[in-house]
């Protein structure tokens, strides 16, 4: 039987990772790392560096000997879309332009969908992104938010947290729409969900969960209000607060967890205080997550790069572990994720979605 080969294109902030892969096997992986600074020197918008980015993939192709030519499907990263269904939905013009000019925010894997859409249609081919940051299986009444004009809606790292919530029911044999699991995704930015029917009926995003590397998470809402009123931000001055300026850089002065546990191991008591704080956060938001499943979930995962770290995982574990099983899944599974989406696409084993633009 003829393989089929899936090309995985997934944008970051300062990389681009690719890997082709033939059926379930994986070809290649690489990941080009863009200097930031020189990013920021040269793009004045983060849709200023598509053909940079797109000649890179290329160059690479080329380099592993991968004619362009024998790709059969093009899967890439979901950017920041309006809510969608999970699972694979096919890249469309609309799609792209509402991508460049309305997104929910800005950010690399925006570039995702466009950039597989111009490698894909000179091919005759299909382009999909697959369980974007922005799927949404909420219950109806986990959107009311406390203020009639905001709903809040699914916002997290869905595809690392579907592709580890179905692998750990994989391993169990069990079906994963019978299991009840929560899952952490512990990375740059900190999200976790609530798996039920085989779907993520609750989450926590980023803007209201634990503080991460940059991102203040959840704040007191009154005290940040005040804050930022007194120092006259403008909309973009208090998102790159939140953002960019809060979490570990904030108090620490570094973003990375590895610098964290170097400072705590020299002794440093204050990194270590506001290091266990973080993983408290995050064993808060899975404890407010429990009642969504009855106070019996089947499993706790913990995943993302903080996951590979021996103490980060610990904390969050002896606050949770009467809940149930601990879980640690370190590391990302996007690449594998996105090709496994597309080969299910490819069998005609699952049936993409189309993307309807929403109305300006």
């Amino acid at each position: 039987m003829e393989k089929h080969r899936i090309l995985v294109i997934n944008p970051g902030s300062t990389s681009t990772k690719i890997a082709v892969y033939d059926d379930e096997q994986q070809i290649f992986t690489q990941n080009i790392i863009h200097d930031g600074e020189e990013l920021r020197e040269k793009f004045a918008d983060i849709f200023d560096q598509y053909e940079y980015r797109k000649e890179l993939i290329f160059v690479v192709l080329a380099d592993k000997g991968v004619a362009i030519e024998t790709i059969n499907i093009v899967m890439a990263i979901g950017g920041l879309l309006p809510p969608v269904p999970a699972g694979a939905i096919e890249v469309s013009e609309d799609m792209c332009l509402l991508l460049k000019n309305h997104p929910r925010n800005k950010h690399a894997s925006n570039l995702g969908a466009p950039i597989a859409l111009s490698i894909a249609q000179p091919l005759g081919i299909k382009a999909y992104v697959y369980d974007p940051i922005t799927v949404d299986q909420l219950d109806p009444i986990a959107r009311i938010s406390g203020i009639k004009e905001i709903t809040r809606t699914g916002l997290g790292h869905a595809l690392n947290m579907r592709a580890c919530a179905m692998k750990y029911a994989r391993e169990k044999g069990r079906d994963y729409s019978d299991m009840k699991l929560i899952v952490a995704h512990l990375g740059g930015g900190v999200t976790l969900s609530c798996h039920s029917g085989g779907r993520m009926v609750e989450m926590v995003s980023d803007e209201d969960g634990p503080f991460s590397g940059t991102r203040t998470g959840g704040l007191p809402l009154f005290e940040a209000i005040s804050l930022f009123s007194k120092k006259e931000m403008t909309y973009d001055m208090a998102m790159k607060e939140v953002k960019d300026n809060g979490g570990l850089m904030s108090y620490l002065g570094v973003s990375d967890t590895r610098e964290v546990e170097k400072m705590i191991n020299g002794g440093n008591a204050y990194a270590a205080l506001i290091y266990e704080a973080m993983a408290y956060q995050v064993a808060r938001c899975i404890g407010s997550l429990a009642p969504v499943v009855d106070c019996k979930p089947d499993a706790i995962i913990l995943t993302g790069g903080i996951a590979y770290s021996g103490r980060f995982p610990q904390m969050v574990e002896k606050r949770v572990a009467a809940l149930a099983p601990v879980v640690i899944m370190a590391g990302e599974f996007e690449m594998e994720a996105l090709a496994k989406g597309g080969l299910r696409v490819l069998r005609g084993d699952e049936q993409p979605s189309r993307f309807i633009r929403a109305i300006e």
